[in-house]
């Protein structure tokens, strides 16, 4: 069965946000995380983007093998709703 798993979303032209990178952790240890970092950043039809973006309070080192770094204080925003999937609609 599937024991990981790496998101992208892109625009196919200048972005893309590498979303989820997730490995079970029974599988964890054994360079799955590397491997599905690579793929998703060496696919062909994504290679010349302007940038890239990733939003994790994990792994950072692993990260910056693949030529991620901090972003500029102030740069990124968010919003956040945590009980969207638990309000009544």
């Amino acid at each position: 069965g599937q024991v990981g798993f790496a998101r992208i979303v892109t625009d196919h032209a200048t972005f893309a946000y590498l979303a989820d990178v997730f490995v079970l952790e029974a599988f964890r240890g054994r360079g799955l995380g590397k491997w599905l970092v690579e793929v998703t950043v060496t696919l062909p039809e994504l290679q010349g983007l302007r940038r890239w973006l990733l939003a994790t309070a994990d792994a950072h080192e692993l990260y910056r093998r693949f030529g991620f770094t901090d972003a500029a204080p102030g740069r990124l925003m968010e919003i956040v709703d945590l009980d969207v999937y638990t309000r009544a609609r």
